[in-house]
């Protein structure tokens, strides 16, 4: 690996979806032309309550819509596949990776060890879920497959999903905090995972998470990026051509 290689680091940012999901796409797109680049990584939540649905996800379910025009839900369709992820108080992270495994399996495997690391500096144990995808379920995460991350009990902590351009790997995941128990249930009619008291604490987890990501690739050179002018107006066009539609399906 070249010594020169870079992996980018934005800090967190609070933003609606449209804005999230086109700093992800700028930043694969950077991944094209920029010569060092070699992975980003991106911590980040959403200003109020979103609900991202997979890019090959077409059913919308009645609640949804009815709760879309309540103003009580946001929808947005992600770059990566998968199903829908409410996002309430919790935490995504994006990864983009110029050089991954090409093999899917192998590639969730890698992108995964070093979220198994941090959390188990922050006090629980994850392990990979073994259930075969099943696309007929809208909620990601009332399944586990191998993309995802489980506590002993079988409680999903992380789902994770991907988008592949050109070789290169955007992987969007969820880290579930501290959901709304009430707007969980009104929007997949059922309670969400439950999740252990030691993870209340954004800051937290994204330092250990951040030292994990640093010890799993150590040879790359951390570099704190901040989005310039040129950037933001990219970002901005991004936005206005993917996600014009943002809340009109």
């Amino acid at each position: 690996m070249n010594k020169n290689e870079e992996v980018l680091y934005i800090n967190p940012l609070k933003l609606p979806g449209a804005e999230q999901m086109a700093i992800d796409l700028f930043l694969l797109e950077k991944s094209f032309i920029d010569k060092n680049f070699q992975m980003a990584l991106r911590f980040y939540s959403w200003d109020g309550d979103w609900l991202s649905i997979g890019k090959n996800q077409t059913k919308l379910q009645p609640t949804w819509i009815e709760l879309l025009k309540n103003k009580k839900l946001k929808i947005i369709r992600r770059p990566s596949g998968g199903n829908a992820v409410l996002h309430s108080r919790g935490l995504t992270y994006a990864l983009v990776w110029r050089n991954p495994p090409k093999n899917k399996k192998e590639s969730y495997l890698q992108t995964a060890q070093w979220l198994k690391d941090g959390f188990k500096k922050v006090g629980v144990d994850l392990f990979f879920g073994n259930q075969p995808v099943n696309i007929s379920n809208s909620n990601c995460f009332a399944t586990s497959t191998f993309a995802d991350l489980v506590d002993k009990e079988n409680n999903k902590y992380i789902g994770s999903a991907q988008y592949w351009k050109k070789g290169h790997l955007l992987q969007h995941g969820e880290i579930l905090i501290g959901p709304s128990k009430q707007l969980w249930k009104k929007v997949f009619n059922t309670d969400p995972p439950k999740i252990k008291k030691e993870l209340k604490e954004k800051d937290k987890i994204i330092y250990f998470l951040k030292e994990s990501f640093l010890k799993t690739w150590p040879n790359l050179q951390w570099y704190d990026y901040k989005l310039e002018k040129r950037d933001k107006d990219i970002i901005k066009n991004l936005a206005n051509d993917n996600y014009k539609k943002t809340n009109h399906f």
